[in-house]
Formats: structure tokens, C-alpha cells, sequence
């Protein structure tokens, strides 16, 4: 259920709601939005009775949601949510959030180098893996803390904000100690622990798609972050497995506008991992700009040829300028900008 606060509702007058719903050992969920707020209620194993909420003051009305997923829906919340990462950065609103970097951290020689491109050429925010989860034991693996402090060098240097995954419950202390997103990997959309865990976090996750999972599986598993109280959640479209064999998952640009229709939370696409292809990732960036997804994250590396990790599928930064400079002449058209 939803309990639909009246426009002109008081902070006092939500509290109140929110310690009605505790009492009847629920949870609240308060939705602020552009003109009022939404208190989704969770926990429940049946119907909330509306008449419970409905003559509390400040209170509009109540509203049953049909949807499994309470909190990301529309439902809860009409306006597309807008994270604000500081300083100017935002995913979500009218500006394209492009995230760019190489899949792993390798060197602080390495990391400096790519940064200073992507920078160059308008990327506000660095993509780079400290924490790698590899198919097979014997590759490369990450620099782990170690990587993370050279990500958080990154940042003071260039201004970037840093996205980064957390590969399990243990490692997320970390990374928000170092990071300014964590991200949580295709491979572990579904590690309810870990949804859990960075869902009581203070810091943005960025959710990525499994291979094999659904449209409403991914919205499931960024329901269990926001239920736990972490709102500012970005999903993530980056491929999934098909009979498809000319390209290394096949990216599914369909479920950008189906995510915006049922959810409120920002979309982002991955064309690295989506083709696996160099040669793919521009087409496929210009495509998922064109479908309306609120931003790219692009693997960047200053050597692709010599990567510890995901070297096919990484751009040389020439590649990447040339990407900004093509999307700058695309986001007008949708309504978009580009800094």
C-alpha cells in the first residue's frame, strides 16, 4: 500500500503516519515528490486496511499497489528520481551521466592516464575495478585495497566521482570508504545479501542487470535495496545471454523504455559488456542514447592491447572523444545535454 500524503502535509504530519505503520509492526518507506509525498508500507503478508491511515491528518488517500515491486514503481512515485552525487553530477535528470574508465585498476600509471582522457573529454565520473570477479580463478582479480586508494587518488586529482563494485558483503565497508557509487555486478543482481547490505548504505549503488534475468527480476532486486532504505539506486542494462554468437551478450535497448514505464529509477546502459566488441561500443552507445537511457558507462583503457581485463570489449580514448563528441550532437534532439 501507499499512503499518498496531501501537498500540503507537514514533516510532523509524516512522522505521524511513519509511527502508525511501525505500530502495527510495518515498515515506512517516505517517497518525497515534486509536489507531495508517497509512504509505501512493507512487511505486510496480506491487505493494510486503508481506514487505519486514512483519517490521520495530512493524509490524501490511500492506494493499493498491484505491482510486486512497491517501492521503484511508478506508483509510488510518478517523477523520474534524479541522483545527486554532488558538485553538479547527477543521474537521472536532463544531462547524460557517462561513466567511463577501464575494467580494472592496474596501476596508479595506468589509472592516471585514462582519467586524464576521459576527463579531457567531458566524463565527470571514473569507472574502474579494484574488486574483480573473474569466470576463471587464474585471471586477474583486482588490486583490492589497494586499487581502491588508487581510485580515491583519482578523485582528488581529476574531480571524478568514482564508480566501483562491491563483489560481496565483506568488501562494501571499503568501498565506501573510497567510492562515490557501488556498484553491485551482473553476476550478483540476485545476492539478496549483498542487495541487503548495500541497501543500508549511505552511498548510491548502481545495479547491473543479470545475463539471464528479467525486466521485473531486476526491478525485484533493486526492490530489496530500497527496502532496506537506500533510495538512490541506477540501474544498469549490460547484456544478456541469447543464441546470438556475433557479439558477446546481446544488449537488450528494449528495456530502457520499458524500465521508465514502470519504474522511477534512472537507466543506464553498458555497451562494453553489452557487445563485448570493440568496434560495437559506439554504435550501441549512440543507440541506447537514442532510446533514452539516462547515461553510458564505457570501458576506456589507454592500452587495450596489453588489459589484465576486458581489453576486446575497451575503446582507445581517441575512440572515446570521438564517442562524446558524436553524443553531443545526439542529445539536443532528445532534450539531453552533455558537459
Amino acid at each position: 500500500m501507499l499512503v499518498m500524503m496531501k501537498a500540503h502535509a507537514t514533516r510532523e504530519q509524516i512522522d505521524a503516519v511513519c509511527d502508525k505503520i511501525a505500530s502495527l509492526g510495518l515498515h515506512a518507506h517516505p517517497i518525497p515528490g515534486e509536489t507531495r509525498t508517497a509512504i509505501g508500507v512493507t512487511g505486510n503478508q496480506g491487505p493494510v486496511k486503508a481506514e487505519l491511515f486514512e483519517s490521520l491528518p495530512g493524509v490524501g488517500e490511500c492506494v493499493p499497489v498491484s505491482k510486486p515491486y512497491k517501492l521503484v514503481g511508478r506508483e509510488a512515485k510518478p517523477e523520474t528520481t534524479v541522483i545527486d552525487l554532488g558538485d553538479g553530477v547527477r543521474i537521472g535528470g536532463d544531462e547524460l551521466a557517462v561513466i567511463a574508465g577501464p575494467c580494472a585498476v592496474e596501476s596508479p600509471e595506468q589509472a592516471r592516464a585514462v582519467a586524464a582522457a576521459v576527463s579531457a573529454s567531458g566524463a565527470r565520473l571514473f569507472r574502474g575495478g579494484a574488486y574483480k570477479p573473474r569466470t576463471s580463478p587464474y585471471s586477474f582479480q583486482g588490486l583490492a585495497v589497494d586499487g581502491l586508494r588508487i581510485l580515491a587518488a583519482i578523485r582528488a586529482e581529476y574531480g571524478l566521482k568514482i564508480v566501483t563494485e562491491a563483489i560481496d558483503v565483506e568488501s562494501v565497508d571499503l568501498v565506501e570508504e573510497y567510492g562515490d557509487v557501488i556498484q553491485v555486478g551482473a553476476r550478483n543482481m540476485q545476492n539478496f545479501s549483498l542487495l541487503k547490505r548495500v541497501g543500508r548504505s549511505s552511498r548510491p549503488v548502481l545495479l547491473k542487470r543479470g545475463n539471464a534475468a528479467t525486466l521485473e527480476e531486476l526491478l525485484m532486486a533493486a526492490e530489496y535495496i530500497l527496502a532496506e532504505g537506500n533510495y538512490r539506486v541506477i540501474l544498469c542494462e549490460r547484456g544478456i545471454r541469447t543464441f546470438a554468437d556475433h557479439t558477446r551478450n546481446t544488449l537488450d535497448l528494449s528495456v530502457v523504455p520499458a524500465v521508465q514505464q514502470l519504474s522511477h529509477l534512472p537507466i543506464i546502459v553498458d555497451p562494453s559488456h553489452g557487445t563485448g566488441r570493440r568496434d560495437k561500443v559506439i554504435p550501441l552507445s549512440r543507440a541506447a542514447v537514442a532510446a533514452g537511457a539516462d547515461g553510458l558507462i564505457v570501458e576506456v583503457h589507454n592500452n587495450p592491447e596489453e588489459a589484465l581485463s576486458d581489453g576486446n570489449q575497451s575503446v582507445h580514448p581517441h575512440e572515446f572523444e570521438q564517442l562524446m563528441r558524436e553524443l553531443r550532437q545526439i542529445a539536443p534532439v532528445l532534450g539531453r545535454s552533455l558537459p
